[in-house]
């Protein structure tokens, strides 16, 4: 969804301007209270339907918070129901039903609760949690191997005495990023050492990316659905999210040709195997299409190449078939080894790294060489190709598990997945505006369950409602208990 604010700074006479009672001492987020107290004003009518509400700015102003704080309060608004948004005009009350029905309660208590949850609860990656991690992007640790990767720490932490002095290398642990030039070099493309810089994972790398190459107010392309993380980061940097539809067929090329057109995109950011949420891979076909976009209007392509392991060998590959001109390709090893290392990469062309190595260092100097050392003796090790052959062969029979439980809830894929730990299903036939992902989750959080909704995943406001499974933790009698529950019926 675009972010309309209105270009008038005064609101409409009769308006009803909710400047709001905020407590910052109260459980519960910012965010939450704003969304209950107008969903309460707009149910009282005492915003009417057609009122346009304040610009972002406006409100955030005069109810002393963030711009941030104000935008996500009006897209969960705008997911509910309440408000609809209008390019260029604004946010405007679209309905006042929703409180007079039997989900109003529910909608109610559920936002004010402290359980609440969102794309950042750190419950969905700090892995510490009792709740069953359905939603969260890691694996158990015996599916990892965890014996060669505590065999790799323990090697790590033998580091030299004279390695004990300074932060270590700018670009990361050269024996590392040998490793990783050579093997690319040997199954993708071309690259030398000096091309790769290593980081604390991919979303450090996205991060290094766009304080280089962008500045507030550039359009940065996305698929939608895409990583959460990434439109949050987006925004965080001053740059506007646009959304390209990514569906089972790949990506919908000729909308992003129209708005590549329309909005000049500095970037575009791209899972072109096993895509988060969906699992799906672009074809040869789209992956050549996309380039020639991508040349013709003159924006970076940022390759998100963190699944490549878990993928059949042969699919697509941008960085390969660019040659590390304008892809930029980011890669992790928190799928295949432990996302506790915090180990990622970006590969791109010299003139690039240079630049991405200053800003690095400007940003908090260089990474840990002992996280980098430690995935280094892991992926030597010799069990560490039969450990991904393994994990692969694992995460097959995980899937085909998960499908048919899910079809027992009555829930079916959004996209048929190629591979990798997910699957996006939900149910396609219901479209109540009333009863949304987020408020499911937020129910299942209660539960002892961790959902990722489809709103975590999308810039538009979703038709329909599903979730990102983790196939490793989907084939539960808890959560078919609770699926069944709440099936819509």
């Amino acid at each position: 969804m675009k972010h309309s604010d209105s270009t008038d700074d005064a609101p409409e006479q009769g308006s009803g301007w909710p400047v709001l009672d905020i407590d910052r001492h109260k459980k519960g987020g910012l965010v939450e209270q704003i969304v209950l107290a107008i969903s309460v004003m707009v149910g009282s009518r005492a915003l009417r339907i057609g009122t346009r509400m304040p610009s972002v700015r406006q409100f955030a102003r005069c109810n002393g918070v963030s711009t941030f704080t104000v935008v996500e309060s009006y897209d969960r608004l705008v997911n509910l129901g309440l408000l609809s948004s209008r390019r260029g005009s604004g946010y405007f009350v679209a309905r006042h039903d929703v409180a007079a029905s039997p989900q109003a309660a529910l909608i109610a208590n559920t936002l004010a609760s402290p359980t609440a949850i969102d794309a950042l609860t750190p419950d969905l990656y700090s892995g510490v949690s009792d709740a069953l991690p359905v939603g969260a992007g890691w694996l158990p640790p015996e599916m990892y191997g965890e014996a060669t990767v505590l065999d790799a720490v323990r090697q790590a932490m033998r580091i030299p005495a004279s390695r004990l002095r300074g932060y270590g290398h700018p670009l990361g642990f050269p024996s590392l990023r040998q490793h990783l030039a050579s093997s690319l070099s040997e199954e993708l493309f071309q690259v030398e050492p000096d091309q790769v810089l290593l980081t604390h994972g991919a979303t450090h790398a996205f991060d290094l990316i766009l304080r280089s190459l962008t500045k507030p107010g550039d359009t940065v392309l996305v698929e939608d659905p895409g990583y959460s993380n990434l439109q949050s980061l987006i925004r965080h940097h001053g740059c506007i999210p646009v959304g390209i539809a990514r569906g089972e067929a790949g990506l919908d090329l000729d909308a992003l040709a129209s708005e590549a057109a329309r909005t000049q995109p500095k970037l575009m950011f791209v899972n072109t195997v096993l895509q988060n949420p969906l699992g799906t891979s672009l074809s040869q076909a789209q992956a050549h299409r996309l380039l020639a976009l991508a040349e013709q209007f003159d924006f970076w392509l940022v390759e998100d190449d963190i699944y490549r392991e878990l993928a059949a060998r042969g699919e697509a590959s941008l960085a390969a078939m660019d040659g590390l001109r304008r892809v930029i390709r980011v890669g992790s090893f928190s799928k295949t080894l432990s996302p506790v290392l915090r180990v990622g990469s970006i590969c791109a062309s010299p003139p690039l790294v240079a630049e991405l190595v200053r800003v690095k260092m400007l940003a908090g100097l260089t990474t840990s060489e002992i996280n980098e050392r430690a995935v280094y003796h892991a992926v030597c090790a010799r069990p560490y190709k039969r450990m991904v052959e393994r994990l692969v062969a694992q995460l097959e029979a995980a899937r085909e598990r998960s499908i048919d439980c899910l079809a027992q809830a009555g829930m079916a894929p959004v996209a048929r997945p190629r591979g990798g730990m997910f699957v996006s299903a939900g149910w396609p036939d219901v479209q109540t505006p009333e009863w949304n992902g987020k408020i499911i989750a937020d129910m299942a959080l209660k539960a002892g369950i961790l959902l990722s909704p489809n709103e975590f995943f999308m810039l538009r406001a979703p038709a329909t409602v599903w979730f990102r499974f983790n196939v490793a933790y989907t084939d539960t009698p808890v959560l078919q208990a609770f699926l069944q529950s709440i099936r819509p019926r």
